[in-house]
């Protein structure tokens, strides 16, 4: 499989602090990724310079061949690099359906305007469709806050998703998600990316989620990457540096 991603060298200090130090890493297009490490190891800093929320003091990322070093975030995005959060970026006040409506809007860079109407039937449909596929059609007409927290997750990534990746990047998709909840959060998502044809890395605390569901684990400390391979023998390894929290 051809590349999708190329960090090269990547380097930012906040202060006297490495949050990232001289990272390269290359991800093939259709893999699974998993980012474990301890707070303070870089791996939610990494997401936000490949997205280009930060501007890397040195190295170069390429995306499908194209250096998209410091470009604008909007312009990743439009390029085919999605991006969910930590805590999901969410119109609580608004249903469910229309936070959808609202990203395919902004995938189609149509203005919302009464020339171009938010529920239009071809976005509305469309919506519907993307909230099947994350099992949240049953709750288009709920307001966004009152998903439960899994129910949040799930909306952000299909937020995420209606932009129409070719990488998609999530700092813990499984975070303050309920135990009960967080492996059919999973389960969707997985099914999700494989169907769509969309690479994905993930940062996530929880070893079984990274255990069960990454194809390959980047291990980060100190801004640096301690290990890469297989989840068995990355997390095999059981050193603090490489599983702590």
């Amino acid at each position: 499989m051809r590349p999708i991603l190329e960090a090269t060298n990547l380097t930012l200090h906040f202060g006297s602090i490495a949050a990232v130090d001289g990272v390269t890493v290359t991800v093939s297009e259709g893999e699974l990724v998993g980012i474990i490490g301890p707070n303070g190891a870089g791996k939610t800093t990494f997401l936000n310079l490949v997205t280009g929320y930060l501007r890397p003091e040195a190295g170069r990322i390429h995306f499908l061949g194209r250096d998209i070093t410091g470009l604008h975030p909007d312009r990743i995005t439009a390029l085919g690099v999605g991006r969910s959060f930590q805590v999901p970026q969410l119109f609580l006040s608004l249903p469910v359906l229309d936070n959808v409506m609202i990203a395919l809007a902004c995938a189609g860079r149509r203005s919302l305007d009464v020339l171009h109407p938010l529920a239009e039937p071809s976005r509305r449909d469309a919506a519907h469709r993307i909230l099947a596929q994350f099992g949240l059609d049953r709750d288009a007409h709920r307001p966004a806050s009152e998903l439960p927290e899994g129910g949040r997750k799930l909306l952000d990534i299909a937020l995420a998703y209606a932009l129409r990746p070719r990488l998609l990047l999530m700092d813990e998709p499984t975070s303050g998600v309920s135990a009960l909840e967080k492996f059919a959060v999973m389960d969707t998502l997985v099914q999700v990316l494989q169907e769509g044809g969309v690479t994905a890395m993930f940062v996530e605390h929880d070893m079984d989620v990274v255990r069960r569901y990454a194809r390959r684990v980047l291990a980060m400390n100190g801004g640096r990457i301690v290990a890469d391979g297989p989840p068995e023998q990355v997390l095999g390894a059981a050193a603090p540096q490489v599983v702590g929290g």
